[in-house]
C-alpha cells in the first residue's frame, strides 16, 4: 500500500529519514568476489576475459574476437527497427546539440602586477564505456554516455558490453556508432571494468570509466578508481514529483512509476499540498500497476520505498528537495519556474506539468547520467566537463620582486626553504 506522510505530524521527521534511508542497509558483498576477478585480469589479461565470459556469459570465443567488427555492427544495423533507429537518430542530434553549446572556453588574463593567469581545457585521451547487457540493455545509454566525451574531442571512446549466450540489442550497437564509439569489446562484469583500468593483449586500457552497472561493476570501479578516473557510483534510480491538484493525478502515477519500474531498490515521492490530491494519485498508481509490463518490479519498488508526502505551504518542498537531493526532480504546479530557480540540489529539474522525467531519459539533450542517492547535494550529472582537464595557467614577468618576496616570506613560515630559495634567485 501507498505510504502519506504528513509534514505537519509530530513524528514526520522520523518517519521520513526511515523511508528514505530504508535502502542504505544492503551490506556490500560482492568486494573480495571483485577484488579477485580484478586481480586475475591484472595477472592474465586475454586469458582471464575469456574464461570469465565463458563461466558468466556462456560463451567460449577467442581473443580474436573480443573486438565486435565492424561487419558485426552493419548487421546489427539491419536487424534494428527503422523507427528505433530513427528515434536513436533524432535523440543522437538533439543530445550532440546540447552538450556542443556546453563546451567552455579557455581563457587569459594579465592582472595588475603584470602576472598572465588563466585556465585551457584539454580533453582526456581515452574513456571507457561500460554498458549493461540483457535486460538492462539501454541504447539511450550508449547516446548519454559517448556523445558527450566525443564533444569533448576525446580520440578513443571504448565500450564494453556483455553478450550472454551471444545475445545483443541490436539498438546499441546502432546507438554506439551514431555516438561514434571507437572500439567495442564482448566482455561484461567486474573483468570489463579491469581490462578498462589496467588494460590487456586485446584492449588497451583508459584514463577513465564510465557508465552505469550492477553491484560487481560498481564495486569494480569503486576499486580501480585511483588508476583511472571514474563518474561516479550510481545506486538504484529516483524521482521526486512535486505537484499541486491542477495536475492530472494519472500522468503523476505513470511519472512515479516511471522510475519504480527500473528495479525494485528504486524510489519515487510526490510531495503535494493537498491531501485529496494524494489519495487519488495513490489509487491511480495501483490501477496502473496490473498494466504494467514490469507491473512486480514497480510494485516491489513502490510498496517498499515510495512516499506521498503532503506539506501546507510551497516553502516546505525546497527543505526537502534539499534534504532529499534527489536524482531527478519534477516540478508540476504553477509555481514550477519560481521554485526551480531555487532549488540546490537536484541532478535534473523538469519544469512544468508538461515536462516528464521520461522526456529526459530519451532525447531532451542533458546527459540522463545524473548522481543518486543524494550525491545531486554536492555532485552532477555527466557533462561535457566530465571528460576535460582543466589546466591553470601561471606566468610571472620578470619585475615581480616584491610579489616573489611575498611569497618567500609564506615558504619561510612553512619551513620550506628550497621553495624560498627558488622565489629569491630569480627576483632579486
Amino acid at each position: 500500500m501507498s505510504v502519506i506522510l504528513h509534514a505537519s505530524a509530530p513524528d514526520f521527521a522520523q518517519q521520513l529519514q526511515a523511508r528514505l534511508t530504508a535502502r542504505d542497509g544492503e551490506v556490500n558483498h560482492v568486494a573480495p568476489v571483485v577484488a579477485e576477478i580484478i586481480a586475475g585480469v591484472r595477472q592474465r589479461g586475454d586469458d582471464a576475459l575469456l574464461n570469465l565470459t565463458k563461466e558468466f556469459d556462456r560463451m567460449e570465443i577467442t581473443a580474436a574476437q573480443l573486438r565486435i567488427s565492424d561487419a558485426e555492427i552493419d548487421a546489427a544495423h539491419a536487424q534494428c527497427e527503422p523507427n528505433v533507429r530513427g528515434a536513436l537518430s533524432i535523440a543522437a542530434e538533439r543530445i550532440r546539440a546540447y552538450h556542443e553549446i556546453q563546451r567552455p572556453q579557455n581563457h587569459r588574463y594579465t592582472d595588475a602586477e603584470g602576472i598572465t593567469l588563466g585556465w585551457q581545457y584539454a580533453p582526456l585521451a581515452s574513456v571507457g564505456l561500460y554498458v549493461p547487457g540483457g535486460k538492462a540493455s539501454y541504447p539511450s545509454s550508449v547516446l548519454m554516455n559517448a556523445i558527450p566525451a566525443k564533444i569533448a574531442g576525446v580520440q578513443r571512446v571504448v565500450m564494453t558490453v556483455p553478450t550472454p549466450d551471444g545475445v545483443i540489442n541490436p539498438a546499441v550497437l546502432v546507438a554506439a556508432r551514431l555516438a561514434g564509439v571507437d572500439e567495442i569489446y564482448r566482455v561484461g562484469g567486474a573483468q570489463a571494468v579491469a581490462a578498462l583500468a589496467y588494460g590487456t593483449a586485446s584492449i588497451a586500457p583508459v584514463v577513465k570509466i564510465v557508465g552505469p552497472g550492477n553491484a560487481y561493476v560498481a564495486e569494480a570501479k569503486r576499486q580501480v578508481f585511483g588508476k583511472v578516473g571514474i563518474d561516479t557510483i550510481a545506486g538504484p534510480s529516483e524521482i521526486l514529483v512535486v505537484a499541486d491538484a491542477k495536475t492530472d493525478p494519472q500522468w503523476i502515477a505513470a511519472d512515479l512509476l516511471s522510475q519504480a519500474e527500473h528495479d525494485e531498490m528504486a524510489q519515487s515521492i510526490l510531495i503535494t499540498n493537498d491531501t485529496h490530491f494524494a489519495e487519488v494519485v495513490a489509487r491511480e498508481i495501483e490501477t496502473l500497476l496490473p498494466t504494467l509490463a514490469k507491473g512486480d518490479i514497480a510494485r516491489a519498488s513502490w510498496h517498499a520505498h515510495g512516499i506521498i508526502i503532503v506539506i501546507e505551504q510551497w516553502h516546505e518542498a525546497l527543505a526537502l528537495i534539499e534534504q532529499i537531493g534527489p536524482e531527478h526532480l519534477e516540478l508540476a504546479l504553477d509555481e514550477a519556474e519560481h521554485l526551480a530557480t531555487h532549488v540546490r540540489g537536484a541532478g535534473a529539474i523538469f519544469i512544468g506539468r508538461y515536462t516528464p522525467e521520461a522526456m529526459g531519459d530519451y532525447l531532451a539533450g542533458p546527459s540522463h547520467v545524473l548522481p543518486t542517492s543524494g550525491a545531486a547535494r554536492f555532485s552532477s550529472g555527466l557533462s561535457v566537463f566530465d571528460f576535460l582537464n582543466r589546466t591553470s595557467l601561471i606566468g610571472v614577468p620578470a619585475h615581480c620582486a616584491d610579489l616573489a618576496e611575498t611569497a618567500a616570506v609564506l615558504a619561510d613560515a612553512e619551513g620550506l626553504p628550497a621553495h624560498a630559495l627558488s622565489l629569491r634567485l630569480r627576483h632579486r
